[in-house]
């Protein structure tokens, strides 16, 4: 039998701790080899056991969660899962420990904690088991240049945005991004370079109810684009990135000579909601040989099948490598289904799309 996965749980609430423990204890795979009420308790503990994965909360006595996890992937990276509470401030902390390199979150419940927690059994022992198998990196000295020649990351400095705009394209182009671990940050490294008349942007990053809002927020303080939730309903317009909301469907339609944003209450696919597959399926039958695909990291198959469908209908896709991904789910069953045209490093693939659409900005005038 393998070796389990050993993991080392941080939560100054002793109720969280002996539930936590307990579900990861019932699995096969894991063990939980070790409880601490807070950080500096958690730092011993994690110098002598050398955990696997540690579930880490964010409010805590003595140090808080945030200023512990970014002490830890400075001196000794590990793969951390965060429980965050789902309130405003909840999620935008949680966006501040996935910029400082936590793998992934758990949305824990503010009300009946004990039965809250054993729904979301399954759903904490999945994002371990991805945890346990990501690749966390050093997070960078804050303020320091980054090194040269380093592989994107969770960790990842912020790119410098793309020099002049890209000039007259074609309102018709699309750019659609899937993503789910660690893409929160990969998506910050693409949007960041894109030029203020960039094309639109379609977003579908899994994430629960309550933590897009955040996610926008923070990424419309960094881009040159306009950043915001999508809105049922409303007019796509370039120069924006529209981000699926947390829970729900997400995918475009035509409206005459514009594409809108449809979100609605539809099932999960691919157990997602969203789900990358509802989004890439519609570009694929909805805008055809003016789309432009973007695969990020992420574990599972979703929207592999669907990437493939719009390089059938014409559009051109990237997809990110296996170097830079935190988990290499996604971007692997994208290339397995034959739907990237390039695999490239998370840094150069806004470089690439960009010099992509100037040239086709220059065909453009070439025939006027």
């Amino acid at each position: 039998m393998s070796r389990k996965i050993r993991v080392i749980v941080v939560d100054d609430s002793a109720l969280v701790r002996s539930l936590l423990s307990e579900i990861i204890n019932r699995q096969r795979d894991m063990e939980c080899i070790g409880t601490a009420n807070d950080p500096l308790v958690a730092r011993e503990m994690i110098r002598e056991l050398n955990p696997d994965v540690i579930t880490l909360d964010v409010e805590m006595p003595r140090m808080d969660g945030i200023d512990f996890l970014g002490r830890l992937m400075r001196l000794r990276p590990t793969p951390v899962v965060m429980i965050s509470t789902l309130t405003e401030r909840g999620a935008e902390v949680t966006m501040k420990a996935l910029e400082l390199g936590a793998v992934d979150f758990v949305a824990k419940p503010r009300v009946g904690l004990a039965s809250g927690l054993n729904d979301l059994a399954a759903q904490i022992v999945d994002k371990i088991r991805v945890a346990a198998v990501a690749q966390v990196r050093r997070a960078p000295v804050r303020d320091a240049a980054p090194a040269a020649g380093s592989a994107g990351s969770a960790a990842v400095a912020h790119a410098a945005p793309a020099a002049g705009l890209l000039g007259r394209l074609s309102t018709e182009k699309l750019i659609c991004i899937g993503a789910s671990t660690g893409g929160t940050e990969a998506i910050k490294e693409v949007l960041v370079q894109m030029p203020a008349d960039s094309p639109a942007i379609v977003i579908t990053q899994h994430m629960p109810p309550g933590f897009t809002t955040s996610f926008a927020a923070r990424l419309n303080g960094l881009c040159q684009i306009t950043v915001k939730e999508a809105v049922n309903g409303e007019r796509i317009l370039p120069g924006h990135a529209y981000i699926a909301p947390g829970g729900t469907q997400f995918h475009v339609a035509r409206s005459g000579a514009n594409y809108v944003a449809v979100v609605d209450d539809g099932p999960p696919v691919n157990r997602h909601k969203p789900s990358v597959e509802v989004l890439f399926k519609s570009a694929a039958a909805v805008v055809g040989r003016n789309a432009f695909g973007i695969m990020l990291t992420g574990m599972g198959n979703d929207g592999a099948v669907a990437m493939r469908e719009m390089k059938d209908a014409g559009s051109y896709n990237y997809v990110q490598d296996e170097a830079t991904c935190i988990v290499f789910g996604m971007p692997r069953e994208a290339i397995a289904h034959g739907a990237a045209d390039e695999v490239l490093p998370l840094g150069q693939i806004a470089p690439a799309l960009i010099a992509r659409l100037r040239g086709t900005t220059d065909r453009l005038h070439h025939r006027i």
